[in-house]
């Protein structure tokens, strides 16, 4: 049963860089870095990991800001430079896409929160899973597998 109403659709804040989601996400999560907290100007960024092939920009262009590392490669609008989507450097078949920048982003809540290490004393959040860094790599897929069915839908 597809319990999710897609497509979705969002873009940054001007309307210029819009996008389609067309697969669940894997995985809701708030990331707490330092990196994070002056990228979105905030406590946390919020994520949708989303398949590579459920994600599809439809106007505008997306410029690489951030960063620019190798490693992860953040999207923003070219026009309003908001953090759209991130993507890793080598291709691992998913894209990070910022939550609040759906159209319709408030049945968002995360499942996962990382980066604890580096939380504001005061940003608190409901995640089920919690880890004071990344969780290890052997926990993703049974991360992915319980928001599959429990995680909050629209």
């Amino acid at each position: 049963m597809d319990d999710w109403k897609l497509p979705w659709e969002g873009g940054c804040r001007c309307g210029a860089l819009r996008f389609r989601i067309e697969a669940p996400p894997m995985l809701a999560s708030v990331c707490h870095c330092r990196g994070c907290q002056r990228m979105s100007a905030s406590a946390f960024s919020t994520t949708l990991t989303i398949p590579s092939s459920g994600f599809v920009t439809i106007r505008g262009e997306a410029l690489i800001g951030g960063l620019h590392a190798e490693e992860v490669h953040h999207y923003h609008c070219g026009h309003c430079k908001s953090w759209v989507f991130t993507r890793p450097g080598q291709d691992l078949g998913f894209v990070n896409v910022r939550a609040t920048m759906l159209d319709e982003p408030g049945w968002f809540v995360p499942y996962v929160e990382t980066q604890t290490a580096e939380k504001l004393p005061w940003a608190g959040t409901p995640a089920v899973r919690s880890y004071e860094r990344f969780p290890p790599f052997e926990e993703w897929q049974t991360l992915a597998e319980e928001y599959a069915q429990h995680g909050a839908r629209p």
